[in-house]
């Protein structure tokens, strides 16, 4: 599915200036950022699982065709049906006609960003099925009619009073605002009805386990385990990427990633899904399908550059370490995915020019990179993005930088080639800006460097070098 347009300068901008939101987002540094330290000081072979995590997925990843070959028949064998998707449409589709052939009318939903990806819920209700988010940050948001700010908490920007708006349509300016306790059981009075009366489940998924066909699904709330086994028809979506060889592999897997999420040692509930029920099992679906998405991730497996982007198994911890997430919040970055990960997934997923202020959306300080319990090295890809984007690589269709601006900066490298090129150039630019400059300084440059200048003053380039002042003081016995 084609992503909004991303505009992330004045996205930005807009959460820079809103007091609430940056009060709301501090909670990811000082919840989960702090929770992770905290978690990983107190686990001793820390570093150890992020190694063991990290050749986990260098190694699916590597040999991905061979693995969803295997999970497709474990799945297949536990009673479930698969569907490869190769785009957001084709997976949709797939869920849609299932819909209609089971007559479904409700379907509930537990979080999943590829469905977010997808645009399923909408699709759905616009189809005529009522579609329910259950999971409550997700609920607020769909209430909102808005997208994730975070991968894990996507309401995290939301105070509680912005909550009791969309909960309580009674709920003014000025009353009492309700607390966490009394804002959930609102919701949960809300859902109740909701999960009685839904016959189709749509969930995502954490891990798929290929020897056995299992899916594996972390969640602090009830409705995840309740979204599995009350429907009649449950369909889990997941990315081709989303997949681990063995159970043995999903128990180094879930120790990083709830460490790495919530600071949690052991999250509430993680549920194990092995297809429909069995005839002598009591709960679970009459029908199990298995969607498994491409849309542009194989994009990134055939680049050898981004391959391990897709490593990734959606923890958020990138974000809480960021310091410009922190700031400019999920939203600015426009699509599905935000923070660093967003940064390289939505570019190469959308195409560099659609995304192209993603890349430098970063201070390439390296906190992600210490973050990442899989140690992606995500600082490495966003250079590489941002080389692409001003360069093009090999497809033209990505550069985004002018003739004009790629012109400047070629002379720019020549000059700074060789000592004599460095001294006339300095010489020329020197007389260049002095029409422009006051007392020694440009205030305001004209096109194309004009940017240089908006939020600040610029020296003018000296007419001589340091070395030829140093040459010129000693020949004068100074």
């Amino acid at each position: 599915m084609k992503p909004v347009t991303i505009n992330f300068r004045s996205k930005a901008a807009q959460t820079l200036a809103d007091a609430q939101i940056q009060q709301s987002i501090e909670h990811v540094y000082t919840g989960f950022f702090k929770g992770r330290l905290l978690a990983a000081a107190e686990t001793d072979n820390w570093e150890d699982l992020r190694t063991k995590g990290k050749a986990i997925k260098d190694h699916t990843i590597a040999h991905l065709d061979y693995y969803l070959g295997m999970l497709a028949d474990s799945v297949e064998k536990n009673g479930g049906r698969v569907f490869f998707a190769a785009d957001a449409a084709e997976a949709r589709q797939y869920i849609i006609d299932l819909a209609h052939k089971r007559n479904i009318k409700t379907v509930i939903k537990s979080k999943s960003m590829v469905s977010e990806e997808m645009g399923l819920a909408e699709a759905m209700n616009t189809e005529g099925f009522e579609t329910v988010e259950t999971d409550l940050g997700e609920y607020i948001i769909q209430l909102a009619n808005e997208t994730p700010y975070h991968l894990i908490a996507p309401a995290v920007h939301k105070s509680r009073s912005d909550v009791a708006k969309l909960l309580d349509d009674d709920y003014k300016d000025g009353d009492r605002i309700p607390d966490a306790t009394e804002l959930t059981m609102m919701a949960r009075k809300k859902l109740r009805g909701v999960f009685e009366r839904a016959d189709m489940s749509v969930t995502g998924v954490n891990f798929a386990v290929a020897e056995s066909g299992s899916i594996a699904l972390v969640t602090n709330e009830g409705n995840g385990r309740m979204s599995t086994t009350v429907p009649r028809v449950h369909v889990a979506v997941m990315g081709m990427e989303k997949i681990i060889p063995s159970i043995q592999d999903l128990s180094t897997m879930l120790r990083i990633l709830i460490r790495s999420a919530t600071g949690q040692r052991i999250s509430t509930y993680v549920t194990m899904v092995n297809g429909s029920r069995k005839f002598d099992e009591e709960e679970g679906p009459e029908e199990f399908h298995l969607v498994i998405m491409d849309n542009g991730r194989q994009k990134l497996l055939e680049d050898p550059q981004m391959r391990e982007s897709l490593n990734c198994i959606r923890c958020g911890a990138c974000l809480n370490a960021c310091p410009v997430y922190r700031k400019v919040g999920g939203h600015a970055y426009g699509w599905v995915y935000p923070g660093p990960i967003g940064a390289i997934v939505s570019p190469v997923m959308t195409g560099v020019k659609d995304a192209s202020n993603l890349p430098s959306a970063s201070s390439l300080c390296g906190a992600c990179h210490d973050a990442c319990p899989v140690k992606i090295n995500i600082p490495r890809m966003l250079l590489e993005l941002r080389w692409r984007t001003a360069e093009g690589s090999t497809d033209k269709d990505e550069r985004t930088s002018s003739a004009k601006e790629r012109g400047i900066w070629k002379a720019w490298r020549v000059g700074m080639m060789g000592r004599k090129r460095f001294d006339i150039g300095s010489r020329l630019a020197n007389l260049a800006m002095r029409p422009l400059a006051k007392n020694g300084w440009l205030k305001k440059a004209p096109p194309p460097i004009s940017g240089w200048t908006s939020t600040r003053d610029f020296p003018t380039i000296s007419a001589r070098s340091l070395k030829s002042k140093l040459s010129k003081r000693s020949k004068g016995g100074k």
